[in-house]
């Protein structure tokens, strides 16, 4: 299955961001489950993050970002970008 990665930039205060982490957190781990390998992370300078995740075609990773509740609260701006394995 290709790779898909979901940048992402915070765009509300924190504290509404922090009410819907834990959440993402269990979307995430709901991937993983359904065999995405799906890895989620932020940017070490506060402000923004990645998630990185396996799905059949790009249709299929917008459905999927879709989904995320980070996405769905309106906490993020994003873009989604399939990604090219070179070297594993």
């Amino acid at each position: 299955m290709p790779w898909f990665v979901k940048i992402e930039a915070g765009k509300v205060e924190k504290s509404m961001f922090d009410e819907h982490v834990d959440a993402h957190k269990n979307f995430v781990r709901d991937l993983i489950a359904k065999g995405h390998r799906a890895k989620t992370g932020y940017w070490a300078k506060r402000g923004g993050g990645m998630m990185l995740f396996e799905a059949a075609s790009m249709e299929e990773a917008k459905e999927i970002v879709a989904r995320d509740p980070l996405v769905e609260n309106e906490c993020v701006d994003y873009v989604i970008y399939e990604w090219k394995i070179v070297v594993e």
